[in-house]
């Protein structure tokens, strides 16, 4: 099978890191050939557990996707190995597994999560603004940018929006991705994106992280579009099968999903890139903003010495 994984920098914005950077956790005796050969035996585990498409690949007890062709699901346990033999933290417990290219140009990948906090309200839709929220994501990011000087990282600049923030209330999916870059860098500059998408379920609701960089994401964004559509819930487990009198209602509303913009509402610290945000009880959002200089990412699949290849493998 000829297929890529994701391109330099992408996974640093993985929309689930947790408290410490991931490069931390890694053993300081532990060499660079054995985390080389560890990523090469991840993928290759991967490769052999995934479902190339076309299939019906079910999603926990929740859904179905309907995988199109040209695609690999990685089953969770693979998909845990496969982001912690490149460095992230994968918050086992609301993954679900990956999608991966299997053209030769693919450089992206998809992160699944379900995160089943109840069922999210989405009259705030209704009301919000784009702007209002840019500016409110900027103030958490310059706020949070005290910490990072603190902990040693470069300071955070949110460029504007990728994707603004688009919610279907017929559907109830929701759209949005954010362009940051380190301070300093030069406008232009080639970085990694975040392309969020999310599919709102009676439960919860599904993540669907597109990583990407932002040279392709012009093009690639239609992968992420494709695949939020080809998610089906189970009869009994959509949207509207939400009982008032009975289900359990999230304690954040819809705003929480874009970039954690409830956090200046609720006068919460947005840390980001090795953070989380809190409501109540820790919710991972996905706010694409961590430089590549915190994690060491590969563009391809590695080869079998490790390495990363100029073609396809």
């Amino acid at each position: 099978m000829r297929w890529t994984t994701m391109v330099a920098a992408a996974a640093a914005w993985l929309a689930v890191l947790a408290i410490a950077p991931a490069s931390a956790q890694q053993p300081a005796q532990q060499s660079e050939q054995a985390r080389r050969a560890e990523r090469v035996a991840a993928w290759q585990a991967a490769e052999k557990a995934g479902t190339s498409g076309p299939a019906d690949v079910m999603l926990i007890d929740q859904g179905v996707l309907q995988l199109p062709r040209g695609e690999l699901f990685v089953p969770k346990a693979e998909a845990s190995r496969v982001l912690r033999a490149l460095g992230n933290l994968p918050g086992d417990a609301t993954l679900v597994g990956l999608v991966v290219g299997t053209h030769a140009n693919d450089r992206w990948i998809v992160v699944i999560r379900h995160i089943k906090e109840g069922y999210i309200k989405d009259d705030e839709a209704k009301t919000w603004n784009a702007d209002d929220l840019l500016n409110n994501i900027r103030d958490g990011v310059e706020e949070a940018n005290k910490d990072r000087v603190a902990r040693g990282f470069p300071e955070m600049q949110v460029v504007g929006w990728v994707e603004p923030p688009a919610y279907d209330a017929r559907t109830h999916r929701l759209v949005w991705s954010l362009l940051a870059k380190d301070k300093g860098t030069p406008d232009g500059a080639a970085t990694g994106i975040n392309y969020n998408t999310y599919a709102l379920g009676r439960d919860g609701y599904f993540s669907l992280n597109l990583l990407t960089g932002s040279e392709t994401i012009a093009t690639d964004k239609a992968v992420a579009h494709e695949l939020l559509a080809d998610l089906v819930y189970n009869v009994g487990k959509r949207y509207e099968d939400f009982s008032a009198g009975t289900d359990r209602v999230a304690q954040y509303g819809l705003m929480a999903l874009v970039g954690g913009v409830a956090a200046k509402k609720l006068g919460l610290l947005a840390l980001l890139a090795a953070t989380v945000l809190k409501f109540g009880k820790i919710i991972l959002v996905g706010v694409a903003v961590a430089g590549g200089t915190v994690l060491k990412l590969f563009r391809r699949k590695p080869r079998q010495d490790g390495g990363t290849p100029g073609g396809t493998a």
